[in-house]
């Protein structure tokens, strides 16, 4: 059993309130639209990008990308869906997502964009903003064991290792290890002292 799934709270979890838009140093983070749909599936039919990701199926196209706007965008769900934007162009996706009562990050970037500090940029952003509205929530969060900057990222932002657990990865078509992170506001907040 996951670690995660483990340790289930008892109580029903605050919400954030509306998905906001941030804007950091290079990068807009915004709510989608359906007009996304183009970026998302140009980015996400790029195997190098879904095979980091456990939900994204092989190939994606465009009404793949549709199918996820129609549900993020639906306001029925309490999750924040960032669109990632650079000078005004979609690039990737910074999510915290509501999943079996508990809270969850997730992210993607456009390949091309890689290794230029916009996905730590963007995530730093996201956690800062979610922290202010709900500062009592803990965020769980995982990368794949062969993803060393993913595993980097979250570490540098404060998330503590509590597992690791095999999953499925529709992309890669079998089961691979994802190292699950846990982490608080106190742990977020904490980890510039400690730097």
């Amino acid at each position: 059993m996951s670690a995660m799934l483990a340790e289930r709270p008892a109580t029903v979890p605050l919400m954030p309130g509306a998905c906001p838009v941030i804007e950091t140093a290079r990068l807009v983070l915004r709510p989608h639209r359906m007009q996304d749909a183009d970026a998302i599936a140009n980015s996400l039919s790029d195997f190098a990008v879904a095979r980091m990701l456990t939900r994204v199926p092989v190939p994606y196209d465009r009404e793949d990308g549709r199918d996820w706007l129609n549900m993020v965008t639906s306001g029925l769900k309490p999750d924040w869906h960032f669109a990632i934007t650079l000078d005004g162009v979609h690039i990737g996706v910074a999510s915290l997502e509501l999943r079996h009562g508990l809270w969850h990050i997730g992210y993607w970037l456009n390949r091309f964009y890689w290794g230029k500090g916009i996905m730590s940029e963007a995530v730093e952003a996201a956690l800062d903003r979610f922290f202010r509205r709900i500062p009592q929530a803990e965020i769980f969060g995982g990368a794949f064991a062969d993803n060393p900057a993913s595993l980097r990222l979250l570490e540098a932002r404060g998330f503590r290792t509590v597992g690791v657990e095999d999953v499925f990865s529709k992309a890669r078509n079998t089961m691979a290890p994802l190292v699950e992170f846990r982490l608080s506001q106190p742990d977020f907040a904490g980890r510039r002292k400690r730097a």
